[in-house]
């Protein structure tokens, strides 16, 4: 296609416009080839890139199952190149553009199968990516080998860069542990196939052979991503990227070169629904928490210095000194966490919850002291 198209995604009439160079097409999807639409983007203006690029297959002849029916495999155009330097001159060319259309710290994922996912590691390094992980995409309900002359193929990988070795990439780690049930989110995802309902299709035929579920998007965003950020995909498809990224409140460009494909992403993203902004908000990595020494307590007067403390069982008591130290009989002076210590002969003692100060009500523990000067003086 000769001329650069741009058609405004959801909630907004369908229509195509030149856009000037320097323009960012915000939730749009971009008609025309790959490299081309990239290079008519600023540069270092996006955020994330999400790719999935032709495979190259290289099928040869068609795929039955053992009931006699034809499986539907990819045997489109898009999907074939006359060699494998044809293939990885594209990568490359790809690839290129992507990182300058990248911010600094960036990160981009794609995704492939055992038949190009090695050629796509090695150009991305050859671009000067820095991968940072490779991610097992295990299918819970991969199709079946039906000739029966290899395992199963019941996996494709991911592979996550950055722009270089000391990039500081975005990755929500606290939000992938909270949606792993508070564990570490491991390398490999178990996560079906796009199916059911979330299946396009069109004449009962999938308007997509390789649709990717949402579920994989969301889960990438989510990592790798922030609301309002920018999210490139080259190979929009039929556009899960833009559904999930509106859901998320991130932008996303696409770029498809295919009329059906974009006739079923612009009607797919206008109906994914946007979560409310309190949903979107996600996990973060816990607030360090603010250092707050015994005496900081002392020197505000919130104990005061003359003070005697004494355990729950008012066994021991120290006299808090001017500088926050602790003098207790039988014991050198020191700090709350020592002398407690020394005083149960133990290796170490948390002070803030073994020393209590008497209220002339209670025994109060030092700890919801220090929580008050906290609350009192944390914005």
């Amino acid at each position: 296609m000769g001329v650069m198209e741009r058609v405004k995604a959801p909630a907004v009439k369908q229509r195509a416009a030149k856009i000037a160079p320097v323009e960012l097409p915000l939730d749009s999807i971009l008609q025309g080839d790959c490299v081309e639409m990239m290079r008519s983007l600023p540069a270092a203006s996006v955020d994330m890139i999400f790719a999935d690029p032709p495979y190259n297959l290289q099928l040869g002849g068609d795929l039955h199952r053992p009931d006699g029916s034809q499986v539907d495999a990819v045997d489109d155009e898009w999907d074939k190149f006359d060699s494998l330097a044809t293939y990885d001159r594209f990568t490359h060319a790809w690839l290129k553009e992507a990182k300058r259309i990248l911010k600094p710290n960036g990160s981009i994922w794609v995704i492939g199968s055992y038949h190009n996912i090695f050629r796509v590691g090695t150009a991305l390094q050859d671009n000067g990516y820095w991968i940072l992980n490779d991610i097992v995409w295990r299918k819970a309900n991969p199709m079946p080998n039906f000739k029966g002359t290899r395992f199963t193929n019941a996996h494709e990988t991911l592979i996550w860069a950055s722009m270089g070795e000391k990039s500081r990439y975005t990755f929500n780690y606290r939000a992938m542990k909270t949606l792993n049930d508070e564990l570490q989110m491991r390398s490999d995802w178990l996560i079906p196939i796009c199916g059911g309902q979330e299946r396009l299709k069109k004449g009962g035929t999938k308007v997509h052979p390789t649709q990717k579920p949402e579920a994989l998007l969301y889960r990438i965003l989510l990592a790798c991503s922030n609301p309002g950020d920018v999210v490139l995909d080259p190979f929009f498809g039929t556009g899960t990227t833009g559904a999930v990224a509106k859901r998320l409140g991130r932008h996303f460009i696409g770029i498809e070169r295919e009329d059906d494909y974009i006739e079923a992403a612009l009607e797919r993203i206008e109906m994914a629904l946007p979560l409310d902004e309190s949903a979107v908000k996600t996990m973060m990595a816990p607030k360090a928490a603010t250092r707050v020494a015994f005496g900081t307590l002392v020197e505000c007067g919130m104990i005061a210095p003359g003070s005697v403390l004494t355990d729950t069982k008012r066994r021991w008591k120290a006299t808090v000194r001017v500088d926050g130290s602790l003098d207790c009989e039988g014991q050198p002076a020191g700090s709350i966490h020592k002398v407690g210590a020394g005083v149960q002969g133990a290796p170490s003692c948390n002070g803030w919850t073994f020393w209590h100060i008497d209220t002339g009500k209670e025994l109060r523990v030092i700890d919801a002291v220090r929580q008050d000067w906290l609350l009192a003086n944390e914005a």
